[in-house]
Formats: C-alpha cells, sequence, structure tokens
C-alpha cells in the first residue's frame, strides 16, 4: 500500500454524466485516474450516469474527484449528493457551483460586486416574442454573443454578426436551455485564469492568451484541432497579467469558490479594460485543456496538479452524525 493509498483512501474519479459535454468529462477522467494513480492513488472510475452514487458509500470511497463538466455535475447537484453522503469531493460547493454555471445569476452577483462584466439581455425560453429577440441588437450592438445560461464547452454558442441570424440563434440556445444569454460582443484579447486554492490562500495561475482561428474559439477549435495558439507567458502588456489575476482572484473568492476554478476575460483592444465572462467551477482536465497548460507554466506537472487538487476535496458542512469539524472531516 503506498503512502497516498493512506492518506486519501479509496478515490472515486467522477466522469462522463448526462451533460452535453459528457465526451469531454470522459477524457478528463481518464487523464486524472492515469495521474493520481501515477502517484500511487487507489482512484477508480464512476460514471453516475450508469451507477446510483449511492454506490459511492456502498462501496467505500472515501474522496472524489469531479471530473464531470456542465449540468448534473458541475451546477451543486452532485455537490449536494456527496455532503449527503459525507464524502469529501474536489471543487466549490454547493451554493458556489450552482451559482458559477449560471451565466446569468454569475453576472448579477458580479455586476453587484462592482466587477466587469458585458452587457446582456436575458431572454426566457417560451416567454420571448420576434419583436424581443430582434430589439436586442439595438441594446447590445453588432456583433453580439448569444449562449445557453447554463452550457459550457461554447456548446450553442452563436456569435451573430447581422440581423438576419439573430432569430435562428436565440432558437438554438433555447433548445438547450431555458435561459438565453445575449451578451455584448468585447473586440479584444480573449484570455483565461485559473485559480487553485481556497479562501486567503488561494493562488491565480499564469494567464493564457487564446488565439482561434478567425476569432472562432469553438468547441472544435477547443478540443479536436491543433490550430488554437495558447500564449503562456502571455504577452500582455506590462501590468496587465497581474491585473487579470487579481480580477479573476476577487471573483473566486466573491462567489465562494475553492480548491480550483478557471475564469475567462475579454480584453476591450480600445480601453484595455477586461470584462469578465464566466468562471468554470470543474474545468476541463484533457490534453487541450487550460488549467493543466497554465499549471505547467507555473512550475506543476499534470500529475501534482491532479494530487494537489484531490488534497483539497472537502464538504461544506459539519457532519452531524460524527461531530467532525469540516477541517476534521476533510483532513
Amino acid at each position: 500500500m503506498s503512502r497516498n493509498d493512506l492518506i486519501f483512501g479509496k478515490v472515486a474519479v467522477l466522469m462522463g454524466g448526462w451533460s452535453a459535454e459528457r465526451e469531454i468529462s470522459l477524457m478528463s477522467g481518464a487523464g486524472v485516474l492515469k495521474a493520481l494513480r501515477s502517484h500511487g492513488v487507489d482512484a477508480h472510475t464512476f460514471d453516475p450516469a450508469e451507477r446510483a452514487l449511492s454506490a459511492l458509500k456502498a462501496d467505500g470511497f472515501a474522496r472524489c474527484f469531479i471530473a464531470l463538466h456542465g449540468r448534473f455535475g458541475e451546477d451543486g447537484t452532485v455537490q449536494g449528493a456527496l455532503e449527503l453522503l459525507g464524502i469529501p469531493y474536489t471543487g466549490s460547493g454547493v451554493l458556489a457551483s450552482s451559482m458559477a454555471i449560471d451565466k446569468v445569476m454569475t453576472k448579477r452577483v458580479m455586476l453587484a460586486e462592482g466587477l466587469p462584466t458585458p452587457r446582456y439581455v436575458l431572454l426566457r425560453r417560451g416567454a420571448y416574442s420576434a419583436a424581443d429577440v430582434a430589439a436586442v441588437p439595438d441594446a447590445l450592438g453588432l456583433p453580439l454573443i448569444v449562449k445557453p445560461a447554463r452550457e459550457g464547452s461554447s456548446i450553442g454558442l452563436t456569435k451573430v454578426r447581422d440581423r438576419t441570424t439573430m432569430q435562428a440563434a436565440v432558437d438554438q440556445a433555447a433548445s438547450l436551455d431555458a435561459d438565453v444569454l445575449c451578451e455584448q460582443f468585447i473586440d479584444g484579447d480573449e484570455v483565461t485564469c485559473p485559480v487553485l486554492g481556497s479562501g486567503s490562500s488561494a493562488v491565480a495561475l499564469p494567464v493564457i492568451r487564446i488565439q482561434a482561428p478567425e476569432g472562432n474559439y469553438d468547441y472544435q477549435n477547443k478540443y479536436f484541432t491543433d490550430t488554437t495558439r495558447y500564449l503562456v507567458p502571455c504577452g500582455l502588456p506590462d501590468g496587465e497579467e497581474l491585473r487579470i489575476q487579481q480580477l479573476v482572484l476577487r471573483t473566486f473568492q466573491t462567489l465562494g469558490c475553492r480548491g480550483w476554478a478557471r475564469a475567462d476575460v475579454m480584453i476591450d483592444k480600445a480601453t484595455r479594460e477586461p470584462y469578465l465572462l464566466e468562471i468554470n467551477t470543474s474545468p476541463g482536465m484533457t490534453g487541450h485543456s487550460l488549467v493543466p497548460m497554465s499549471a505547467r507554466a507555473a512550475g506543476l506537472s499534470y500529475e501534482d496538479l491532479c494530487l494537489d487538487i484531490l488534497k483539497n476535496a472537502s464538504l461544506d458542512n459539519q457532519r452531524p452524525e460524527t461531530g467532525k469539524s469540516l477541517k476534521e472531516t476533510s483532513a
């Protein structure tokens, strides 16, 4: 038995699930599983779409590494189930997860806390009219972005360049989510910044600047092509990387995130002002994923990154049946 077996016990890598990002989750989970096993962790795959979560307790799992993406994995639902089971898990807790998955709710919190984010219009499926859709470009200008409020990996996202494609973009997003987010397009540098840790000990990793073909950082260019360029060091003007890191860290802490996350930011090319788009509380861990890339630039290997994330597995709440504190429970 390895030392890490004794420290962590039996670990479930939650992967797959039911969301539109299932394929990416399986890729992330396979990488995480291999990395943890390389450190001697007794890690096993667990797909909630194939087995009931109650089996985690019956099978003696002591911790969970959540490699699920999107709904039923990154939205607080699995986190809540693990709270009830008393099994510490990686990443943010129930409230932060459920807020961060919802891009509209995240924007509302950002705006309330004075964090910069693009202007938006919310359309609700079944409640908007053709006139409502036609009015969006007047409010936000063109081009603009249309996307489902609770999908990731750019699924259902459309960059609307003229009014003739507006209705189709909204209808596509509405087929995936009851809430459709129409967002001001920020023309400039697209960057992302991961965070590791929790509370006052959380740290922002190096910023990555993304250069996608024709500026189209979509699902295909994120995961299945090698034409997108990722610049780390990011090469931003003096002081901008630190400013982005401070902004992302503040957002992470404002939303109550913990363990790890990754925030996406656009920098207006004219003003150099940053605008927060969203924060991902269970980011991808594939061969094309950005958190491992940033960690590597900071001197942290993929394998060590996975182990560090697992070390921070915890619960939101005290276990009433044992009386143990959060710190004791997650030790």
